[in-house]
Formats: structure tokens, C-alpha cells, sequence
């Protein structure tokens, strides 16, 4: 598996494809640093009591939780700073500590504020008040 990780990484550093010729560090560095920030993310996530998963039914749930989109948010912000090349110290292991937990604070703290709920036809409320 990280043979064939590797393989297309170098092919598409190779020809710079979406700015992969810029990252430095090697693919088992890169996919630890995605681990890491994964699981900071939930984990400060958890100690701020967002609930793990959204209420039900899911589908139609516009709640914020552990799972969603705290990770994937910091995924996001992890792999710009790796596109860019600035790694820090640790081959980015404490860039994905700090990513973690910052994408895990701004979901609790001011996801609500940047991604307003949309809004009930019949009411005019937000549809989970």
C-alpha cells in the first residue's frame, strides 16, 4: 500500500500536479501527520463535549459533532500547510498537533458563526431550533 502511496506521490510531485512538487517530507510522513491531526481533532473535540455523532436522522442533520466536520477540517488546513511546504519541526507532527486542535475549537466555538444554518421554508427559522 505505501509502495503504491509513494509511487503516485513521486508521479505527481513529478509534474507538479496541484502543487505536490512542493512537499518535502516523505508519504509515510505525510500520512502520519494526517493521522495525528485526525485524532487530535476528535479528541479535543470529545473533551469539549461535542457529541460524537450528529442527531438523528442524520440525513437531514445540520449539527456539528466529533466526526463531522471536525477532521475534515483539519485535514483541509493540514494539507494546504503541506502543499505549502512549511512542515515546522517534526516532519509536521506538531503542525498536525496544533492543526488538531485548532480546527477542533473553531467547530465549537465559531462554525455556527462562519456556516449559518439554512433556514425552514415554512417558519423562517433555522430548521434545528
Amino acid at each position: 500500500m505505501f509502495n503504491l502511496m509513494d509511487s503516485t506521490i513521486f508521479f505527481a510531485s513529478y509534474g507538479n500536479f496541484l502543487g505536490l512538487g512542493n512537499i518535502s517530507i516523505g508519504a509515510f510522513d505525510i500520512v502520519l501527520a494526517y493521522i495525528v491531526a485526525i485524532v487530535c481533532a476528535i479528541a479535543v473535540a470529545l473533551v469539549l463535549k461535542l457529541p460524537l455523532l450528529p442527531s438523528k436522522p442524520y440525513r437531514y442533520s445540520f449539527d456539528v459533532s466529533a466526526l463531522y466536520p471536525t477532521p475534515i477540517i483539519a485535514i483541509g488546513i493540514l494539507s494546504l500547510f503541506l502543499v505549502l511546504d512549511y512542515t515546522f519541526m517534526y516532519n509536521g507532527l506538531v503542525l498536525a498537533v496544533v492543526v488538531g486542535v485548532l480546527s477542533a475549537l473553531f467547530v465549537k466555538y465559531l462554525f455556527d458563526f462562519v456556516f449559518p444554518k439554512p433556514l425552514d421554508e415554512n417558519t423562517g427559522e433555522d430548521i434545528d431550533e
